[in-house]
């Protein structure tokens, strides 16, 4: 009985073995994809869990900063509506990448004309971490300007 026991454990080892990792750019595809869903939710819990707790960016935000971003952009638009272009994944060895967004946004709000839309580039820095792609910084700009 043990004898079997052990042979079933070393199995299911063996097996697991062979099994290779997710693909780094397959994996930060899914986690942008993620996070436009999460955005066009207006799931900022899901947002705040994609940030690293030692984010840090130009503009001198950190985590607790973006989260107010996003609460207040979320709070003036009833719906949200992102198209998101991934311009390139750069990828530093398996645990760090910086990745170039192109992301068209529109929402309703309850301004005269109901409607508004911008287009932004973004990049993005991550780093894995425990399994998890995680965002580190960012820096962004209006759709042609200069990314700070």
């Amino acid at each position: 009985m043990l004898r079997n026991l052990v042979l079933f454990g070393l199995s299911l080892l063996a097996a697991g073995c062979g099994v290779p990792e997710e693909d780094p750019e397959a994996a930060i595809r899914a986690w942008v994809a993620r996070g436009e869903a999460a955005a066009e939710e207006k799931d900022r819990s899901t947002l705040i869990d994609m940030i690293s707790v030692d984010y840090a960016d130009a503009r001198g935000n950190d985590r607790d900063e973006i989260g107010d971003l996003l609460r207040l952009y979320f709070f003036r638009q009833q719906s949200i509506a992102l198209l998101t272009s991934i311009d390139n994944i750069s990828l530093s060895g398996e645990t760090a990448a910086l990745v170039t967004l192109t992301v068209g946004m529109a929402g309703t709000e309850g301004g005269a004309l109901g409607l508004r839309a911008d287009a932004y580039n973004f990049e993005f820095e991550l780093e894995k971490a425990n399994d998890d792609w995680l965002l580190i910084g960012a820096r962004w700009s209006e759709l042609g300007g200069r990314l700070h």
